[in-house]
């Protein structure tokens, strides 16, 4: 497969993950699977499948865990500007010490401080987000694109 065309499944792959993230909250009346963060994990799964911050643990458990953070931060202490602080840091080492480093939970734990959601968002959008996009990249690497071999 030439650069290009790879390059150009690989965007229509990402194009239809976030189109059917935000048809989910039609599907699930009301309940989004659509988080920003999700944006730049496509980037690395779709783009990057390869790469140890693509992987699977790394998605699901850097976002699981920067939402949770956060949640338990902001739900105790606040969102000022310390304690956001504290939970992009504490993310970052957290992923760090789990072994699922994953740049786009940082902004993860930055919307929960933003937007002060209940434990609910640990679920959906998250968790059920992330698993989601994992089992689609997944299919659509194995079935549409394969990674590009140099």
């Amino acid at each position: 497969m030439s650069l290009f065309r790879w390059q150009f499944v690989v965007s229509l792959g990402a194009f239809l993950a976030i189109w059917l993230l935000c048809q989910s909250a039609v599907w699930l009346h009301g309940y989004s699977l659509l988080m920003a963060p999700f944006g730049a994990t496509l980037v690395l799964i779709f783009a990057t499948p390869d790469s140890p911050l693509a992987q699977p643990r790394n998605v699901i458990g850097g976002h699981l865990l920067a939402a949770t953070i956060a949640l338990a931060l902001v739900h105790n202490f606040g969102d000022g500007a310390a304690v956001t602080a504290a939970a992009v840091g504490l993310s970052i080492l957290l992923m760090f010490r789990t072994h699922t480093v994953h740049p786009p939970a940082g902004a993860t734990a930055l919307v929960v401080m933003m937007t002060k959601p209940g434990w609910l968002f640990l679920l959906t959008p998250v968790a059920a987000g992330a698993v989601g996009l994992v089992l689609l990249a997944k299919c659509y690497h194995r079935y549409c694109a394969q990674p590009l071999r140099s």
